[in-house]
C-alpha cells in the first residue's frame, strides 16, 4: 500500500540516539463489552475524564473480538464460522464468517485474506449490540502499514472507546469524531518508547437506530447500494486531493512525488492513525458522512485498498447484492480483487439488509 521504507530509516536513526526511558503503557478506557453507563469526571480534559459506572444499559449479541463471542438465543443466528471470529489469516489462508438477526432484517459477514503479501496487517471488526433499547452495529476495516500494530490497536480499542462516549447516542457525529482522535493519541502514548513507527486506516460504518454513520481516515472504502445505485460514503485520503494538500502545506509539511504522492515524500496517505514522525501532517480526524436507513438502502461494502486496487465500486455492491449470503459475497470479492492481481492483503466486510422482513 504504502512505500516505507524511508520512514523506518527514521525511526532507526532516531532511536539510535535515544537514551533508555520508563515504558509508558496505553490507556485504556475499556476492555470487552460491559454493562456501562457514563458519567463525567470534573478534570478539565474533554471526554479523557469518563469512567464507566454499574449499570444494565449495554447488550453486547456479537463480538468478533471475542473468539468465543456468540448470540443469546432470539437474537442472532451463526451463519457459519469457518474460523474462529477473532482469528486473522496468519497462514495466506481466507478466514471469513457471517452472521444474522433472527428477524432477518440485517445480515453480515467479511472475508479476510493476507494474499501476496509476506505479513498480514489488516484487521477487522463487527460488533451487534443494544445500548438502552437502540440497536446497534458496528463494522470496521484496519488497514495497517509499516506493521500491524495499530491496526491491531484499531481493532481492540476504536469501538470500545466509541461506545462509551457519553454522547454516542445524542450526536453520534460528534463521539465519532472524537473518539478517532483520542484513539489516536492513546495509541502514540502507547507506542511511545518504541522504536517503530507504523499507521492504520479505518473505515467504519455504525448503525445506530434509523441512521448510519461511515466515518474514514485513510484510503480504506466504504461503499453503499441505495435504489440500485452504488455510491460511495467515504474519498480516500490521498495527498494529491486540492484540499488535503493544501491543510498539509498549511501546516508545515510538503506533499513530494516519490513513485506516487507522498506526505514528505514517505506516506501514500494524508490522514492515518499512527505515523507520530508525519504528525500534524498526517492526521487522524475523521471525515464523516450519514445516511437514513430505509427501503431504499440495500447493501454495505466496507473493504481495504487491496480490494478497491482491483474492483470497481458498482461491480463490489452489485455481487453484495446478487449473494444470498453476505460471507459468500465477501469471500468471492476478495478472490476476485485476488485473481486480477492485488499485490496488497484483502479485507471486505458486506452488509445487506432486508426491510421487507416481518417479524413474528
Amino acid at each position: 500500500m504504502v512505500c516505507i521504507g524511508r520512514l523506518r530509516a527514521l525511526v532507526l536513526r532516531a532511536a539510535a540516539g535515544a537514551g533508555a526511558g520508563r515504558r509508558r503503557w496505553a490507556r485504556v478506557l475499556c476492555g470487552r463489552a460491559v454493562d456501562v453507563c457514563v458519567t463525567p469526571r470534573p478534570r478539565g480534559h474533554g471526554w479523557r475524564g469518563f469512567r464507566a459506572v454499574a449499570g444494565a444499559r449495554t447488550k453486547m449479541m456479537l463480538d468478533s473480538s471475542d473468539s468465543d463471542s456468540g448470540a443469546p438465543a432470539g437474537q442472532l443466528q451463526l451463519q457459519r464460522r469457518a474460523v474462529a471470529a477473532g482469528t486473522q489469516p496468519q497462514d495466506g489462508g481466507y478466514a471469513s464468517a457471517g452472521w444474522q438477526r433472527e428477524d432477518g432484517k440485517l445480515k453480515c459477514g467479511y472475508s479476510s485474506f493476507r494474499g501476496k503479501r509476506a505479513t498480514m496487517e489488516d484487521f477487522y471488526d463487527v460488533k451487534l449490540t443494544e445500548i438502552d433499547g437502540h440497536a446497534v452495529s458496528l463494522f470496521g476495516v484496519f488497514d495497517g502499514h509499516g506493521g500491524s500494530r495499530a491496526a491491531e490497536y484499531l481493532k481492540e480499542h476504536l469501538f470500545e472507546n466509541l461506545m462509551k462516549h457519553p454522547k454516542f447516542l445524542t450526536d453520534t457525529k460528534l463521539a465519532i469524531s472524537e473518539t478517532y482522535q483520542k484513539t489516536d493519541a492513546d495509541f502514540l502514548e502507547s507506542e511511545s518508547s518504541a522504536f517503530r513507527d507504523d499507521g492504520s486506516t479505518a473505515s467504519t460504518a455504525v448503525l445506530v437506530g434509523g441512521h448510519l454513520y461511515v466515518a474514514n481516515v485513510g484510503d480504506s472504502r466504504a461503499v453503499i447500494s441505495k435504489a440500485g445505485k452504488a455510491r460511495a460514503l467515504s474519498v480516500d485520503h490521498k495527498p494529491n486531493r486540492s484540499d488535503e494538500r493544501k491543510r498539509i502545506e498549511n501546516a508545515g509539511g510538503v506533499v513530494i512525488w516519490a513513485g506516487t504522492w507522498r506526505v514528505g515524500g514517505v506516506l501514500a496517505m494524508s490522514r492515518a492513525f499512527g505515523n507520530r514522525l508525519l504528525k500534524p501532517f498526517v492526521v487522524a480526524e475523521p471525515e464523516i458522512q450519514e445516511e437514513l436507513i430505509n427501503g431504499e438502502l440495500e447493501s454495505l461494502v466496507l473493504a481495504s485498498d487491496g480490494l478497491w486496487d482491483a474492483v470497481e465500486n458498482e461491480e463490489a455492491v452489485s455481487l453484495a447484492k446478487t449473494e444470498d449470503v453476505p460471507e459468500s459475497a465477501a469471500r468471492k470479492l476478495t478472490e476476485i480483487a485476488y485473481s486480477r492481481g492485488s499485490a496488497d492483503n484483502i479485507t471486505c466486510i458486506v452488509v445487506q439488509f432486508h426491510h421487507d422482513k416481518i417479524t413474528g
